[in-house]
């Protein structure tokens, strides 16, 4: 089942610029990267470049770590990256584009890859408690 896709969309009050440098800044990713309010970020580094890697470990009833390579970094408008966790299905990665619309953001997040239904379906719920903890981290 690894053709499975999702895809979330979120207007943010902010410029690209800024939604864009969240996503490769440790230090901003540590207040957005985890779905839940009951969840934190304990480390976050990122090497924002292709080629380079990120990791962030999501702590909450137990530790999430979750990493990648960076695929491709257009500044302020498009990432894509692997998303590598012991439940993700091999050659899973994630595309984000950062559209500007007025009064802020579109951020289209495009994950691809999943082991089930299930396991996409969580991941729906994950990057819709990330991207709304990011509107509230940079707007």
């Amino acid at each position: 089942m690894t053709d499975l896709t999702l895809t979330a969309r979120r207007t943010i009050k902010a410029p690209p610029e800024r939604v864009f440098n969240a996503w490769l800044d440790p230090a901003m990713m540590s207040k957005f990267m985890s779905p839940r309010p009951d969840m934190h970020v304990r480390e976050a580094r990122s090497d924002a470049k292709v080629g380079g890697r990120f990791y962030v470990m999501m702590v909450g009833d137990k530790d999430y770590p979750h990493e990648g390579t960076y695929k491709e970094v257009t500044r302020h408008s498009r990432l894509v990256f692997t998303w590598e966790a012991p439940w993700s299905a091999p050659g899973t990665y994630v595309t984000i584009d950062f559209n500007p619309v007025a009064g802020g953001t579109e951020v289209v997040l495009t994950h691809v890859k999943f082991l089930s239904e299930e396991s996409r379906d969580n991941h729906m719920q994950g990057w819709t408690g990330i991207l709304s903890k990011l509107d509230a981290t940079v707007a």
